[in-house]
């Protein structure tokens, strides 16, 4: 098991020294002395809702998914997000690891169904850090918004017990669901994840003109419900 010590180290991904990293939290945080349960459902919030989820035109390059570029970006997929908060929380003294899975998603819509090829996402990404002395889930992904827009619950953080997706949306339909996991990184795998993105979603790569120019928020039933966030 890797030492707790590491864990709050900057790496290339988790560049949060960075001043764009640095930046960002100075904007959660207000300046403001808070014990690190409270500093980190903060941060949650702020990269949950502040960075746009956006599955389309995500930029795959090993520095699109510096922590620093993604702030710049201001979207990303799961993994851009997943990363942003891991180091931020680091910066904190609160260690963090990515944590890696497919997962099925029964409400993807069809046009992101054709476009990653199934309803099944492979390397799918949240964070574990280690706080109070134990291990959390946590998963800053999906904005109030896009969530609303699909009729799903957005997920909470209260910074004691794991904020994982819930596996039934607003109306008791089934959401998403784990299927594979691959495991824990103290820094982001990069060729492995991109290997794997590849083979199971080769249009991720591709620079075509109609995904190119795709948003995904709407692609959503309800985007006449929209809300701020």
């Amino acid at each position: 098991m890797t030492a707790l010590t590491t864990l709050i180290q900057p790496t290339e991904f988790l560049d949060f020294t960075s001043e764009p990293v640095r930046a960002f939290m100075a904007q959660a945080l207000r300046g403001e002395a808070m014990a690190p349960e409270t500093a980190a459902v903060r941060l949650f919030y702020a990269v949950r809702d502040r960075i746009r989820y956006e599955i389309y035109g995500a930029d795959l390059s090993s520095t699109g998914f510096r922590a620093s570029t993604t702030i710049g970006r201001n979207s990303g997929l799961c993994i851009h997000k997943s990363i942003v908060y891991a180091a931020a929380v680091r910066a904190l003294g609160i260690p963090s690891r990515l944590v890696f899975g497919n997962v099925r998603n029964h409400l993807a819509s069809p046009q992101l169904c054709k476009y990653v090829g199934g309803d099944v996402f492979h390397y799918h990404c949240l964070v574990a850090i280690h706080l109070n002395d134990k291990w959390l889930k946590v998963t800053p992904v999906f904005n109030k918004t896009l969530c609303h827009l699909f009729g799903m619950k957005p997920l909470e953080f209260d910074g004691r017990s794991d904020s994982i997706y819930h596996p039934f949306d607003e109306r008791g339909q089934k959401h998403m669901e784990f299927v594979h996991m691959h495991g824990e990184f103290d820094d982001m795998p990069y060729d492995q994840v991109i290997d794997g993105l590849r083979r199971a979603h080769p249009n991720l790569f591709k620079d075509s003109v109609s995904f190119r120019n795709g948003v995904l928020a709407r692609e959503a039933p309800r985007r006449e419900q929209a809300i701020p966030g």
